[in-house]
């Protein structure tokens, strides 16, 4: 049901973070020429030909190596290899075929998915090299001859990608369609709610911390809309994450959240705010997700007037940078307050999306540049010409100005606090871009 993900393999320094990069045309992955920067899967929303995909970079593979590092790297591209639908297998044509080459190719034969063998490092334009007909040994397929830092070829190998794409789901081309990721630590009651939702028990509930290891998903319609409810794996500290298959769930929560319009973040009322629902929220609040707080077994809690608000104040003080997400108090287990859940979604969704006209935009800044001045340093006084919307899902401004530097981050909280007094954006976070523009007057 969801996007078509990608996964890019290959042994340390053959390249993969330099083509992740520019496939997303982001510097989002580490460029070194260590080998093994990249020892983490680092994630991104990708398009080739009017589709959508996710593309995972991954920790190169070393099959023979007993270093701790270097084998938790070849875990973590397994579990990369077993969400993907396709497989960029990318190697380096100036070192030919290498032994570790061998053992991945075999590996990845054994998956039975689609592969694309990319030869990288074919820095020269004009014929074939030569050197690529080595490369046909693999036995995986076509070679496909690129250089990742020159931008040569790497249509050929996307568009070879887009062949091996399953078919396009509704859910895909649905804008109609809300996808909700449910978030938090193991055990806050993520599959109750579920369940409470869908009116049956579809999802396995469990005392047992982290029961559910995938991402599962449920679509569901009511009177207020289409959802899709993606039930995660709790997320764990990294510290807890021990065995294959609870990276592997870590890793589809995270994925869960990058396809998510909402993310409903889960909290336990019992224990309150926890060093790790700071990290689950920083996901969604990275990834420019609407995010709602929920907070469950509210059913459990002593309460007289007081409660509720005194709660929300320990929240929001924990979880500052989420001061924009509201909340919920609910009872997955009685379905207290359940009901409510699905115009906050609605809500939080649209604000997520919400597009406002260039001409309103600058009305807004005029009147708060009026109010407060832009700041001065060293006697040069920043000038903020105009603001304009460039994205959403999240609402992101860029504003040009005379000098970036200038453009503090205590002055920006205050026009982002600006745009919110005036258009609300309940629930999702705003992303401000400073531009700068030669002031004619100078």
């Amino acid at each position: 049901m969801a996007k078509p993900t990608v996964a890019i393999i290959g042994r340390p320094n053959v390249g993969k973070s330099t083509f992740f990069n520019y496939v997303v045309g982001k510097r989002i992955s580490i460029v070194e020429d260590t080998p093994g920067v990249t020892r983490d899967r680092v994630y991104a929303e990708a398009n080739w030909r009017g589709r959508d995909f996710t593309l995972v970079d991954t920790g190169g593979i070393e099959p023979e190596s007993d270093d701790v590092i270097l084998s938790q790297m070849r875990r973590q591209a397994d579990m990369a290899i077993e969400i993907a639908d396709v497989i960029i297998f990318l190697t380096d044509i100036k070192q030919g075929v290498t032994a570790a080459d061998e053992e991945i190719a075999l590996m990845l034969r054994k998956s039975k998915k689609p592969i694309v063998l990319v030869c990288n490092k074919s820095d020269t334009f004009g014929d074939t090299p030569n050197e690529l007909y080595e490369f046909y040994n693999l036995g995986v397929g076509d070679p496909y001859a690129v250089s990742s830092v020159n931008a040569k070829g790497i249509g050929d190998v996307l568009d070879a990608v887009y062949e091996h794409f399953p078919e396009q789901t509704e859910e895909e081309t649905d804008d109609t369609i809300i996808k909700v990721a449910i978030i938090g630590k193991p055990n806050v009651g993520k599959s109750s709610l579920i369940n409470r939702i869908l009116g049956e028990n579809r999802v396995i509930v469990s005392d047992i911390a982290g029961t559910t290891r995938d991402a599962i998903d449920s679509e569901f319609e009511n009177e207020f809309g289409k959802y899709v409810f993606i039930d995660t794996a709790g997320i764990r500290r990294k510290s807890k994450v021990n065995d294959n298959l609870e990276k592997y769930s870590v890793m589809r929560s995270l994925l869960a959240v990058e396809r998510a319009d909402v993310c409903v973040l889960m909290l336990d009322a019992n224990e309150g705010v926890t060093a790790q629902d700071t990290k689950i929220a920083g996901e969604a609040h990275e990834a420019g997700k609407g995010v709602i707080i929920v907070v469950n077994k509210w059913d459990d809690i002593e309460k007289d007037e007081k409660t509720m608000e005194t709660y929300k104040k320990d929240v929001y003080n924990k979880l500052s940078y989420l001061s924009y997400a509201p909340i919920l108090f609910i009872s997955a287990k009685t379905g207290q307050r359940v009901d409510k859940l699905y115009e906050m979604i609605n809500m939080v969704a649209s604000q997520n999306a919400l597009r406002v006209s260039t001409a309103v935009l600058n009305d807004v800044l005029s009147e708060a540049v009026t109010i407060v001045q832009p700041p001065t340093d060293k006697g040069r006084r920043l000038k903020i010409f105009y603001m304009t919307q460039a994205t959403t899902k999240p609402p992101t401004f860029v504003v040009f100005v005379n000098d970036k530097q200038l453009f503090h981050f205590s002055y920006e909280r205050y026009l982002v606090n600006q745009v919110r007094k005036e258009f609300g954006l309940t629930g999702t976070p705003i992303r401000m871009i400073a531009r700068e523009k030669k002031d004619k007057e100078n």
